[in-house]
């Protein structure tokens, strides 16, 4: 016997058309290079409306790639709506790479349409075998033979109606940030990308509301930006965008100016923002989600006594679009304040509809399956490395579990150091060297020892007139972590490397320090 439930299906245009007759007066807000700009969901709506239009005139074809070269804006958000609901693909591509990856992957891809930002029209390479270039004006700037943007607009039908397709379609592609090999493509459908917004939304989840004026901080190039544009313009939230202006003062400023009060970003941006002195007034922030890599202890407890926020960690990877966890404090255990803080520290509980197995045979890899979860990677023939036989995503992670059912990752497989036949966890190792007050970042990598095989060398940022030494800092591990994981080798760098999306790159740490093998 069948239900007798209407069928429905779950497309990204639904989003732009509750945003257009729930929430049509609803401010959103971008900064630009010089400026700030307002708009209205309604007109906004409109805008969609008229985009998608205009895509169809100039040629775009469902299942067409259409890129983008942008920073998080208004004009970015249209995109991410207009794009998907033509039928076409939306690929974010990631502004930071190097020129021979995002060669690679514009042609990997075969990206037919970009659209770029003035501000980085001279930063974008030409490539072969992209058709036209739209030119987005967020400031100054030219690009030879690029359509007008803001002319696509006033061509376009305000009554577009959107078509029609089937819900396992294409909707969105990223790339991985390939630290371990060429980036891989992943390929967003228009039912995974709408189940995982409305679970993203969840109060146990981002729990972003109505009422919240929301900045994503993370780019809209990495993963969807999480997620948040679309969970947040589901839910009627008003969107704060930074736009190009990413420092730490620039961001606290808009913070406050603006009203922010639900923010999200990697933790590099936190740790950069608790370092401005005078201190950054977040008193009307509730909540900063945080994640991309682990989120140091310290840095929840140092938002949590200074500012009052709240900060949460959420864990998931571009192959899970990306939201798979999120760590809040369980109501079914009776837990002290130092708890609470371990449980924060976590990846916490899965999403509904996440499953996840620990697989002890791999040496405690986190694997997951999902209706957000991806199946295997856009036109690689070596998918199935990735995944297990029976269909589960191979993260990576290894991992433990804390209070039955939280996830806490201790390490990635290829970051973890043997040292004499037992592990050492390199992530656990930075928590407690960051967890010095005169340290500002730190990463640990495995260097080849003679004795052991590898031991850990701690890469160390101290913080601006801090003096700290090898032994202070092994004098302070001691009481923190087993007497052979403190590292022999301590190395004073002025900062770590990061990759394209702000995680540490270890693998430049590893180039310049592997080399010199630890003597005992």
């Amino acid at each position: 016997m069948d239900g007798l439930m209407m069928d429905y299906p779950l497309l990204v245009r639904h989003v732009a058309e509750r945003a257009e007759t729930v929430f049509p007066d609803r401010e959103l807000v971008a900064r630009t290079k010089d400026g700030t700009e307002r708009s209205t969901y309604g007109q906004l709506a409109e805008r969609v409306r008229r985009l998608a239009s205009s895509l169809e005139r100039i040629g775009v074809q469902p299942g067409d790639m259409v890129a983008t070269f942008a920073w998080n804006s208004i004009r970015h958000l249209e995109l991410y709506l207009a794009v998907p609901s033509t039928g076409a693909v939306l690929h974010t591509l990631n502004i930071r790479l190097f020129e021979e990856d995002l060669r690679y992957i514009v042609g990997h891809a075969e990206d037919k349409l970009i659209f770029v930002d003035a501000s980085l029209a001279g930063v974008m390479p030409k490539f072969e075998g992209v058709e036209r270039e739209v030119l987005m004006p967020d400031a100054e700037g030219e690009r030879e033979g690029a359509l007008d943007y803001e002319e696509l607009i006033s061509d376009g039908d305000p009554n577009y109606s959107f078509p029609e397709f089937d819900e396992r379609s294409a909707a969105a592609m990223c790339y991985t940030s390939g630290t371990t090999g060429r980036p891989k493509g992943v390929v967003y459908s228009h039912r995974s990308t709408l189940l995982h917004s409305l679970a993203a939304g969840q109060p146990d989840a981002m729990d972003i509301r109505q009422s919240d004026s929301i900045t994503p901080v993370v780019p809209m190039f990495h993963a969807n930006a999480w997620g948040i544009p679309y969970t947040a313009t589901l839910a009627g939230a008003r969107h704060v965008y930074p736009g190009p202006r990413m420092t730490p003062e620039e961001l606290a400023d808009l913070i406050k100016t603006e009203n922010v009060t639900w923010a999200a970003g990697v933790p590099t941006i936190w740790q950069g923002m608790l370092q401005l002195d005078p201190p950054p007034d977040l008193a009307g922030v509730r909540q900063i989600m945080s994640g991309g890599s682990a989120v140091p202890d310290h840095l929840i407890k140092a938002y949590q006594d200074r500012f009052g926020v709240t900060m949460i960690q959420g864990w998931g990877m571009t192959e899970t679009s990306p939201l798979a966890s999120m760590s809040r404090v369980p109501a079914e255990y009776d837990l002290d304040e130092d708890q609470q803080l371990a449980v924060r520290a976590t990846q916490g509980r899965v999403q509904p509809l996440v499953d996840f197995r620990i697989d002890e045979e791999s040496g405690g890899e986190l694997q997951v399956r999902g209706p957000w979860v991806a199946k295997a990677y856009y036109k690689d023939p070596a998918t199935g490395e990735k995944f297990t036989d029976d269909g589960w995503l191979r993260t990576g992670d290894v991992a433990e579990l804390r209070h039955s059912s939280y996830i806490k990752l201790v390490d990635r497989t290829k970051d973890l150091v043997k040292s004499g036949g037992e592990w050492i966890s390199s992530v656990e190792l930075e928590n407690e060297i960051m967890a010095h007050p005169d340290v500002l970042e730190a990463a640990v990598i495995a260097v080849p020892d003679e004795r052991w095989g590898e031991r850990p060398c701690a890469c160390v940022v101290r913080k601006e007139g801090a003096s700290l030494d090898e032994a202070a800092l092994q004098e302070h591990l001691k009481a923190r972590v087993a007497k052979w994981w403190v590292p022999e080798r301590v190395e004073f760098i002025d900062e770590v490397p990061k990759t394209s999306v702000g995680k540490f790159d270890k693998k430049v740490l590893r180039a310049r320090f592997v080399e010199q093998p630890t003597k005992v």
